[in-house]
C-alpha cells in the first residue's frame, strides 16, 4: 500500500479510495448464529449484523474460517445466539401472556407449518425486503434475535400493536388544562 506525505491524517478523509475503503470494509464485530434450513439442518458462524444479505444470499463466516453464501430460499431461519452450545431453536415458540415491549406482536407461519411469536419494532423504515427481524417470546434464552425469510413464510398476522396510548392521552389532557395560575 503506498503511502502519501501529507500534514496532517485528515486531509486525505474525502479521497476516492478512503470512500470505498468505508463502505465496502467488513465490520470488525461479527455476531455468532445458527442458519436453520428447511430441510431441518444447521449450520453455525458469524454474519456481520448490518449487512449479512448480499444480492439474495446470506453471507456466513463459518467457524473455519470460509466465507460460505446461502441462498434465502434455502434458510428457514437466522437466529442471533449468544453461543454455539444450544443447537436447538428458541426454548418458547409463543408469548404466554400479552407481551410487555412496545411494538409490533406478530404471529409467524412457516411453509412447514410451524408456528412462532416475536416482536418487531412499528417502524417500517426497519422492515427489510428480504424478511422480517422479530425478538422471540425468551429473550433470557439462547436466542437473542430471529432474522425470518419472507420465502421461508407461508403467513404472517399481527396480534396486536403495542404502545404507550395513556401517554398519548395525557399530552392531550395536559394541552385543554387551565392554567390557574400565571407568574
Amino acid at each position: 500500500m503506498a503511502t502519501l506525505p501529507c500534514e496532517s491524517p485528515d486531509a486525505y478523509l474525502d479521497t476516492p479510495l478512503n470512500h470505498a475503503r468505508i463502505n465496502y470494509a467488513m465490520p470488525s464485530t461479527h455476531k455468532k448464529v445458527i442458519v436453520r434450513k428447511m430441510g431441518r439442518d444447521s449450520l453455525s458462524g458469524y454474519v456481520a449484523p448490518a449487512n449479512f444479505l448480499v444480492e439474495g444470499k446470506l453471507e456466513l463466516l463459518n467457524p473455519s474460517g470460509k466465507v460460505v453464501l446461502i441462498d434465502l430460499t434455502e434458510v428457514k431461519s437466522v437466529d442471533f445466539v449468544r453461543d454455539f452450545s444450544d443447537p436447538g431453536g428458541p426454548t418458547r415458540k409463543t408469548f404466554t401472556t400479552r407481551p410487555r415491549t412496545e411494538g409490533l406482536w406478530l404471529r409467524l407461519k412457516f411453509t412447514d407449518n410451524d408456528v412462532l411469536e416475536g416482536m418487531m419494532p412499528n417502524d417500517l423504515a426497519q422492515i427489510a425486503p428480504e424478511g422480517f427481524l422479530i425478538t422471540p417470546p425468551d429473550t433470557r434464552g439462547n436466542t437473542q434475535r430471529i432474522f425470518v425469510p419472507k420465502a421461508a413464510l407461508e403467513e404472517i398476522s399481527v396480534l396486536a400493536v403495542i404502545g404507550h396510548a395513556q401517554t398519548r392521552r395525557k399530552r392531550a389532557e395536559d394541552a385543554q388544562q387551565v392554567e390557574l395560575f400565571k407568574e
